[in-house]
């Protein structure tokens, strides 16, 4: 049955929306990210989701909010294996990458050039709560701070040019990931316990 056929619960309803829109995110860009577009991949209306978001931007704004929470809660989870001596600083960088390649970086360079700050917060928000989370209140704070601002403007900067540049370069496609993990190993500021 589709979801124009079944009725759904107001939180179900939302949380379909949000992954109707994460995938024509990554499929078509934040462009493509649209009320219109959005209810027509999920079989309802353009009532439904204004009902819901208030608006495009207030689509775009829960859109980033949800991947925002999604990957620092998985970032935050490889950082702490990586105290515990059972991750590796790799899996860290891999998934900072791979969540800008995967619509991130489209999103919030979107944000940016349309001056949409509104979509922009919730990602520097989460990024922001994490820091705090993994805050031990020592001298490491600070230099794992500067290690995300790093690792961030890295993923960034990769998801937008990466694979044209290393193309361009004649290198391999991972070789800012590499580039960004012997920077984190560098900095030791996710220190093991122990």
């Amino acid at each position: 049955m589709s979801l124009a056929k079944r009725r759904l619960s107001p939180e179900a309803s939302r949380s379909a929306a949000l992954e109707a829109a994460r995938d024509l995110l990554v499929e078509a860009g934040p462009q493509a990210v649209t009320l219109k577009a959005v209810a027509a991949r999920m079989g309802r209306t353009h009532a439904n989701l204004l009902h819901h978001f208030g608006s495009a931007a207030g689509l775009q704004k829960a859109l980033a909010e949800t991947m925002a929470e999604r990957i620092t809660r998985r970032i935050g989870e490889a950082v702490m294996k990586v105290r515990a001596g059972h991750g590796s600083r790799r899996d860290v960088v891999d998934l900072t990458f791979d969540a800008f390649e995967k619509g991130g970086g489209a999103l919030a360079s979107w944000a940016i050039l349309s001056g949409n700050d509104d979509a922009l917060d919730p990602i520097l928000q989460a990024i922001h709560r994490l820091m705090d989370e993994l805050s031990d209140g020592t001298a490491h704070d600070e230099d794992m701070r500067r290690d995300t601002l790093d690792l961030v403007l890295s993923a960034m900067g990769d998801a937008l040019l990466g694979e044209a540049m290393a193309n361009a370069l004649g290198l391999p496609r991972d070789t800012a990931r590499e580039m960004a993990t012997a920077r984190m190993i560098a900095g030791m500021a996710i220190e093991e316990d122990g």
